[in-house]
């Protein structure tokens, strides 16, 4: 007697295991999520929005603080014929280095005053952003003549 016995090996598809991703990869999702979920910082001067582009640093997350709770006002003053400078009401942390400034840029002195420049100046101050959507003439327009109040909003 002849047994022919036959014995299958039923293939299994290979499983797909998640490889777990390196440190610095979870930091850099973690840090996009975050910046995904946080607020847009929006300035006005008097009554025109103007089109901010923010530096990423502690004053700017600071500032960006501030504004969440409720609209910040800060009432400016013309100062040296190329610039508006207001208090804000508290100090930010600084990085403060030598910089040449140009019309749009946004800077905070001393820690605790922002700065709006419609001309140029050179000094130490800690970068916070550039209004990106005017020209000389559109700033010195908005800032020049007389005393603004910017208005911060996160949303």
């Amino acid at each position: 007697m002849c047994m022919l016995v036959l014995n299958g090996c039923a293939r299994q598809a290979p499983q797909e295991t998640a490889q777990p991703q390196a440190p610095e990869e979870t930091a850099q999702a973690e840090k996009q999520e975050e910046k995904e979920e946080e607020k847009m910082l929006k300035m006005m001067i008097g009554d025109t929005a103007v089109n901010v582009v923010w530096e990423e640093n502690e004053s700017v997350d600071a500032l960006r603080e501030l504004a969440a709770g409720e609209p910040l006002s800060i009432r400016m003053s013309m100062y040296g014929g190329f610039e508006q400078v207001g208090p804000i009401g508290t100090s930010l942390p600084r990085n403060d280095v030598q910089t040449v400034t140009d019309s749009g840029d946004i800077v905070l002195y001393s820690g605790n005053q922002i700065v709006v420049f419609y001309g140029s100046n050179s000094w130490a101050y800690t970068r916070l952003g550039h209004i990106s959507d005017r020209s000389q003439s559109e700033m010195r327009e908005l800032l020049g003549n007389g005393d603004v109040t910017i208005t911060l909003t996160a949303e």
